[in-house]
């Protein structure tokens, strides 16, 4: 029974803990603070559940827990007063507030809030007073939950690389007193960047698990969508915004082909396309559409929705225009280069004009630091050298891209790959 209720806890907290240590960042204006208290309420459910039994609404019981330790942090803090003060500014009362009202109010303040408080925490964790890399770094650990390792997976960088920068980037915030606010118009410009790269590296996490026994984690996916469409109407003239959005849509829209019967991985050439959500695509076409009629030249993440379109409207993998999607990809090293766009350009390219075209870019970036630790290198390798018949090879690519990966389900697809060249070798 215990274990039972602990798994339901986790699988509570992974759902809630980002909107509780949102709406705490807001009464307390410290995102490590936030993060604590949050902790110190999933600890007491812990404690008491497994005796008292799960509460009816357990996410709301968790908000509870947690905001009622923030305000006796309030009550015995320095800060009390200013926060009266605070609250009362918000709030339209009279200064001096009761201290009977002063939960009620916290309260108020919490619960009726227009907006959205994971909007805010995003772009509470992008502030320019912290390093661009410590701005993503913390909000993917906010707001996706991801572990320090999935945020160093991620980046290709080492992991207590990345757990210093979420310590230094809590310390600088609450020493900065950042207020938990999203930016002046005057100000979202500037911040804009770091926060599309945050959505998207938490909807990559979730289209791809980089650790794991599942291929895909839907809820991150689901939960980067949500924020961009917030972030779009916030921002609606903003074409770059709407590229992202139209990206993860048409993404998002091949979940359920991306997995067979068996939770192994289906690769994109292979899947069913009649299972691909007609709805989603539809919307990220509109959003598409949307960022092109605001004029100027694309971004990145619309020229990368762009690509996606081409895929999106092919009814069968034979009529994908890869001549297009070469060119994009062109465009889109230009405009924003690194090894990974060089890799996905070398894959368009082999479809477009043959596996040895894509293999001459690939060998190329075999020196490529960055990638030495990159699966999919070698996977995309594997590929064209099986293309091109050359499977002893291929096999061994395999191979190396199955020992790098970390994800159990890519581990079995990149095995069954190896050992299907393994036969076609002793067939030739």
């Amino acid at each position: 029974m215990v274990s039972a209720t602990h798994r339901a806890i986790d699988a509570v907290w992974r759902i809630e803990s980002a909107r509780i240590i949102a709406a705490l960042a807001r009464m307390l204006r410290d995102v490590g603070l936030a993060e604590e208290l949050a902790q110190d309420a999933l600890v007491t459910a812990l404690e008491r559940w497994p005796e008292s039994g799960i509460p009816d609404n357990p996410g709301a019981w968790l908000m509870a827990a947690a905001k009622h330790r923030a305000i006796d942090r309030l009550r015995h803090s320095k800060l009390l007063e200013s926060k009266h003060q605070e609250l009362g500014r918000e709030l339209e009362v009279q200064q001096e507030l009761a201290a009977a009202d002063f939960e009620a109010a916290i309260d108020n303040a919490i619960d009726d809030d227009i907006g959205d408080d994971l909007l805010r925490l995003v772009f509470t964790a992008c502030h320019p007073v912290l390093p661009s890399e410590a701005r993503v770094a913390l909000t993917l650990r906010l707001l996706g939950g991801l572990t320090t390792d999935e945020i160093a997976r991620a980046f290709l960088i080492p992991e207590p690389t990345v757990a210093q920068r979420i310590v230094r980037a809590k310390r600088t915030l609450s020493e900065a007193k950042v207020p938990f606010e999203v930016p002046r118009a005057d100000q979202l410009a500037d911040r804009l960047s770091s926060v599309l790269q945050v959505l998207y590296l938490i909807f990559n996490e979730g289209y791809s698990a980089t650790a794991g026994d599942d291929w895909m984690r839907p809820t991150l996916c689901e939960e980067a969508l949500r924020l961009g469409r917030i972030l779009a109407e916030l921002m609606s003239q903003e074409p770059e915004v709407h590229g992202l959005v139209a990206l993860m849509e048409i993404q998002a829209s091949r979940t359920r082909a991306r997995i067979g019967p068996t939770g192994v991985p289906v690769l994109l050439l292979d899947q069913d396309r009649g299972r691909w959500d007609q709805l989603l695509i539809r919307r990220g076409l509109a959003a598409l559409a949307r960022a092109e009629q605001l004029g100027g030249a694309f971004g990145p993440y619309a020229l990368q929705a762009a690509i996606a379109a081409c895929h999106a409207r092919a009814l069968t993998p034979e009529q994908t225009d890869w001549v297009r999607i070469a060119a994009l990809y062109d465009a889109l090293a230009q405009l924003a280069p690194s090894p990974v766009v060089e890799l996905n350009r070398a894959v368009a390219l082999a479809m477009a004009f043959g596996p040895a075209a894509g293999l001459e870019l690939v060998d190329a970036l075999r020196s490529e630091p960055s990638l030495k630790g990159y699966h999919l290198l070698p996977s995309v390798r594997g590929d064209l050298l099986a293309k091109l018949g050359r499977f002893d090879q291929a096999a061994a690519e395999f191979e190396h891209a199955a020992a790098l990966t970390r994800n159990v389900r890519e581990r079995e697809l990149l095995l069954a790959r190896a050992q299907a060249c393994a036969r076609g070798s002793a067939a030739h």
